[in-house]
């Protein structure tokens, strides 16, 4: 039996078994009054999901996962399961230099990144911060482009790349519909983008465009990148074995290596492909009903998209902090804190940054960092007030661990990146603990990516590069033979 044990102040924590071999998730408890703690845990006991919970998440989503690959059925799949023509990973063989573009809000970077096969390393040579004006981010697409292409040709005067024509890998972090490699029409803008002229376009071609009407560079070919899609790439380069991506950030999503044959959307049944799942839809078709809690209801209902993205805003760094505003608030009212005297600040909708939870879990300074951001919330506390926020913070983002969890045991080496995966202080052991738990027959390690979105989006171009080469060699070996027969 193995235990998520979440660090504090002196070690003492209620540890609460749902049924006969499940996973033991453990609560900071200190400094709380029993009568206190019975009151507060009714509020928190359905974030509490047992592991017999955890395994029918995992069935619903592997049912889902099958309705996104159907040529027929993926039209109502709630998780959409996109095809990104990205045929194989890393075989150690990449080499050489790229470009890499790396686009997805108010700044983009631009990257010089060099793959040496003979050390094994993804090295970043040089990089570049460009903002986009907000006006350009409504103004014309031809404008946005433009506005790329010189920032791209600034870099490669500034790092003397002019005059050598390098392959470039793009992120574009907006929903699209890749038809190939280089293929991509973006669906519609978001993130306070609404560039006119766009949607329903090829990306690559109004980039190509754009440096076309420059005239004083050129780039080779390019690959459209998704950042998930890097993140596995960009680790599988370290450790071949890596076929399943991961984002737990202020979103989350995940991407895998799936065989050609079940994925009925795509022509042909020899290889593999790189399925990016968009997994933060799951359960937007109703399948997740019964463990949302009255806090998701609300976060969903004041979102942007209300009925969109069920998953993500159960677990990633977007809602996790706006979740344990509302339960804070809600034990106010319960006079469970802080004399049931609330706060302007609290009140207001996303003031308790999700950040807070991380630091507000931190094993050394954890119940210090609380009194800090209690009292920037205008907040009058008293010690068991802190140890109840800490409470509450724990099992919220406990929570989000296992969800996730359950999800990549659906999938089931593992390539991570994300803010919340990186920086909360607990995350990452509960997740694997619990994927251990989930599927105890699978070897499953993780790894965290080094920069998805820049190196790994060269990585896809390196290995997209190599396979058009293979392919060609192949070509020319097949018709040698054939020559061969002949003169015979």
């Amino acid at each position: 039996m193995s235990t998520a044990k979440v660090p504090c102040e002196n070690n003492n924590m209620l540890s609460k078994k749902a049924e006969k071999g499940d996973h033991i998730a453990t609560l900071h408890t200190d400094g709380i009054p029993e009568d206190t703690l019975i009151k507060v845990r009714e509020y928190l006991d359905c974030f509490h999901l047992s592991l017999h919970k955890l395994q029918e998440v995992s069935a619903r989503l592997q049912r889902d996962l099958v309705r996104g690959l159907g040529k027929h059925s993926h039209h109502r799949a709630s998780v959409k399961m996109l095809p990104s023509f990205v045929r194989a990973t890393p075989d150690g063989t990449e080499k050489g230099d790229f470009l890499a573009l790396d686009l997805g809000g108010t700044n983009f970077r631009v990257l010089h990144v060099r793959v040496v096969e003979e050390e094994q390393k993804v090295l970043k040579m040089d990089s570049q911060i460009c903002a986009i004006p907000k006006e350009m981010m409504v103004g014309t697409g031809e404008q946005l482009f433009d506005h790329i292409a010189a920032c791209l040709g600034d870099f490669l005067i500034s790092h003397n790349l002019k005059g050598q024509t390098l392959p470039l890998g793009f992120t574009f972090s907006f929903p699209c519909e890749q038809r190939e490699i280089d293929k991509s029409i973006l669906i519609r803008w978001t993130k306070g983008f609404n560039c006119s002229g766009v949607e329903g376009k090829e990306v690559v071609q109004l980039l190509r465009e754009a440096i076309e009407r420059r005239g004083d560079y050129h780039i080779g070919s390019v690959a459209m990148v998704n950042d998930t899609v890097g993140t596995m790439m960009s680790c599988g380069y370290r450790d071949r074995s890596c076929e399943i991506g991961m984002i737990i950030g202020t979103g989350t999503n995940a991407c895998y290596m799936e065989e050609m044959k079940n994925v009925k959307r795509v022509e042909g049944e020899a290889g593999r492909m790189c399925i990016n799942t968009e997994w933060g839809g799951f359960g937007d078709n109703g399948s997740l009903k019964d463990i949302l809690t009255k806090f998701d209801v609300k976060v969903d209902k004041m979102s942007i998209n209300p009925g969109v993205h069920t998953f993500e805003k159960m677990i990633s760094g977007m809602y996790l902090g706006e979740i344990v505003r509302l339960l804070l608030v809600q034990l106010t009212e319960e006079k469970l804190l802080f004399n049931g005297q609330t706060s302007e600040v609290l009140l207001t909708p996303e003031s308790f940054e999700t950040k807070f939870i991380s630091e507000i879990e931190e094993e050394k300074h954890g119940l210090e960092n609380t009194q800090k951001i209690l009292t920037k919330l205008g907040l009058k506390w008293d010690l068991v007030d802190s140890c109840v926020v800490r409470l509450v913070c724990d099992a919220v983002s406990s929570r989000s661990a296992r969800l996730c969890a359950a999800a990549l045991a659906t999938l089931t080496t593992v390539g991570v990146d994300g803010t919340v995966y990186r920086k909360h202080p607990n995350f990452s052991k509960e997740l694997q603990e619990t994927v251990h738990l989930l599927s105890p027959e699978c070897d499953i390690s993780f790894l965290i990516s080094e920069d998805g979105s820049g190196k790994g989006s060269a990585m896809v171009t390196a290995v997209a590069q190599r396979l058009a080469l293979q392919s060609r060699l192949l070509e020319d070996s097949d018709g040698d033979d054939e020559e061969e027969e002949e003169d015979n």
